[in-house]
């Protein structure tokens, strides 16, 4: 892991700690850990993100910067420099101390966001504004062994300490407005997690198909942003969350990895259908291919549907 004097060496960190200074504030959190402040608008977008993508760019910015700048929200980014899942005394410190000060107080709305680590820290923190609307994708519950010992993918962080103060992120989640948890219920580790998420302000939003790249696929598609802003402006439920995740019909990656999941599991039939669903509205051949070679599969079982003979007729 980088140290802090490493750190403040890094092209990024010099932009960040300018543009903090100049309209808000930009700290050092201990050695693993720092925050930006950009002070506008009553509105308070709270993120949690790591600095791995922010390499040597100069310009890099985090993800939250180009949302809040772009609706003219206020913004709280805090950073990890590594697997810290945020589990720091200086950042319990700063928030701590923001609590004292009132600095939540000040904000008509405020939303935390995170996925993955950062995920679990929107949930746990969130603890420090009441009444704030947590946006959450594939968070982790806990790393306690004593809790998730089922969870292997995360054995050599089991010794960081998740018994001490906004250590267990469900029950962090008891003072929010509303919590809404966004997970692939496939991968079944993040689906065990999202169930300890299970609350009366929690709403768990499943999204199949998307394994491991959730978040980086809702940003693609121009979903992610969408649903920041809906929360933002109060107005984000499930029912909104499900009229803009229709987009995935139109997003390739998503499609192919339907198509290969339903291939593994054997189902030809609904494989079948997919690929001529596609097929017939995006300019797609590898699903005329594949739809090709379900109908292979289920005419070796008997004689082909009625509407799949006719697809394959238009196909030649």
């Amino acid at each position: 892991m980088v140290r802090e004097e490493h750190i403040k060496q890094a092209p990024w960190f010099q932009r960040l700690h300018q543009v903090g200074d100049d309209r808000g504030y930009f700290e050092t959190l201990g050695t693993d850990h720092a925050a930006i402040f950009i002070d506008e608008t009553p509105t308070l977008l709270v993120s949690f993100e790591t600095t791995d993508g922010f390499s040597d760019d100069a310009d890099a910015m985090p993800l939250a910067y180009d949302l809040a700048e772009d609706a003219g929200w206020s913004m709280l980014t805090v950073l990890t420099n590594g697997d810290t899942w945020f589990r720091d005394p200086a950042v319990y410190a700063f928030f701590d101390r923001l609590v004292d000060d009132g600095f939540f107080e000040d904000f008509d709305r405020v939303v935390f966001y995170g996925a993955g680590m950062c995920g679990y820290a929107a949930c746990a923190f969130s603890v420090s504004a009441p009444g704030a609307t947590v946006i959450s994708i594939a968070p982790q519950a806990t790393l306690d062994p004593r809790v998730t010992e089922w969870d292997e993918r995360f054995t050599q962080h089991r010794r960081i300490d998740f018994t001490s103060r906004y250590g267990y992120a469900p029950d962090m989640l008891e003072a929010a407005h509303h919590a809404f948890i966004l997970y692939d219920p496939y991968m079944q580790m993040d689906a065990v997690h999202a169930a300890l998420f299970t609350r009366p302000n929690v709403t768990k939003l499943r999204c199949r198909w998307f394994e491991s790249d959730l978040e980086t696929d809702l940003n693609k598609m121009g979903v992610l942003p969408e649903l920041i802003d809906a929360a933002c402006e109060d107005t984000l439920t499930e029912d909104v969350f499900h009229r803009l995740f229709r987009t995935r019909r139109r997003y390739k990656p998503y499609l192919r990895r339907m198509a290969n999941g339903l291939e593994k599991r054997e189902r030809p039939y609904l494989n079948a259908l997919l690929c001529h669903n596609v097929s017939s509205r995006l300019r797609a051949p590898l699903f005329r291919k594949k739809m090709r070679q379900s109908a292979e599969t289920l005419a070796e079982a008997g004689p082909l549907p009625a509407w799949l003979e006719e697809a394959l007729s238009d196909e030649s």
